[in-house]
């Protein structure tokens, strides 16, 4: 193996375990979320003298009440707040978690790999669908909601991965994300843009993702398959397949599993519209075009319940 075991000196250990510990109780509790995510920024941003004297009535000025209110969740918006479609009882906890785990990355702390390691990995248990053991997520991984995501053990995944889960998104075990990959399940329609589709992404036990690919909505990468760097894949990558490319070809079976794999040719087969997620909307949503045109309804509208 190309890695060796790394330990905190025994009083640091001490001091952050019990850390992660008391959020995680807290999370865990009936204690309010907003609540326990403002606080454990406020003392984590070291702003708890600060923020005593704004609350016993003293003057503090605009930049500081905006950096004081900017602790508490429930004064931010995130961009799927915006999302017409989401589930709004499920998103207003996922909301609260991703803001306490977006400004911890922020942090000098978010740098101290063993322990940010294992805040994240907490945070992944109270935030997404289902998150395996010894799951080790990095700096600067961003979810569109959260709870739409499960994650398999031991999976990694690296800087600036984004996981959209829009839709649905299942990632196995063992599976490697690269840097700045990005993992969609949603997509928006080529003639009307406003007009949105969801889709169930999955990605295979074994398989890597590499550096600065991007896999589309609804596709399946299979157990034990490589994605190449930079690559776009838009149809399946069949198990034990390496696909290259903008779009991703299957140009490769793994050595040793040739006789176990499907054929190249079996590669980039588009089965995503069998995987679409019906959603319904309200018939009196209050919706707006952010490019501020009229909004007179899909042209092909996404596909029901």
């Amino acid at each position: 193996m190309t890695k060796v075991h790394v330990s905190l000196p025994d009083d640091a250990e001490e001091g952050l375990q019990a850390f992660i510990d008391d959020v995680d109780e807290r999370l865990s509790s009936e204690e309010d979320t907003c609540q326990v995510v403002q606080e454990t920024l406020i003392d984590l941003f070291g702003d708890r003298e600060a923020w005593e004297r704004w609350q016993d009535g003293e003057p503090v000025s605009p930049a500081e009440r905006v950096r004081l209110q900017g602790y508490d969740p429930c004064n931010a918006t995130l961009e799927a707040e915006y999302y017409a479609e989401k589930d709004a009882e499920k998103f207003k906890r996922s909301k609260y978690l991703q803001w306490l785990w977006r400004q911890f990355d922020t942090t000098p702390m978010a740098d101290n790999v063993d322990f940010a390691l294992r805040f994240r990995q907490m945070l992944a248990t109270h935030l997404f669908e289902d998150a395996g053991d010894n799951l080790r997520i990095f700096k600067d991984v961003t979810f569109s909601y959260g709870h739409n995501i499960t994650v398999g053990d031991n999976t990694v995944i690296h800087d600036n991965v984004h996981l959209d889960d829009r839709g649905k998104l299942t990632i196995g075990n063992r599976v490697s994300i690269s840097d700045d990959a990005h993992i969609y399940s949603h997509a928006h329609d080529v003639v009307d843009q406003t007009e949105v589709r969801n889709y169930h992404t999955k990605i295979g036990d074994d398989a890597r993702i590499t550096f600065a690919a991007m896999v589309n909505a609804g596709t399946h990468i299979g157990e034990n398959a490589i994605v190449g760097a930079r690559s776009i894949v838009q149809g399946d990558v069949p198990a034990h397949h390496i696909a290259v490319g903008a779009p991703a070809k299957s140009v490769k079976i793994k050595p040793g599993f040739e006789e176990v794999a499907d054929p190249l040719e079996a590669g980039d087969e588009r089965l995503a519209d069998e995987r679409e997620i019906p959603y319904d909307l309200p018939e009196d949503i209050d919706v707006f075009d952010e490019f501020g045109r009229d909004v007179g309804g899909p042209v092909k509208p996404h596909r029901s319940r």
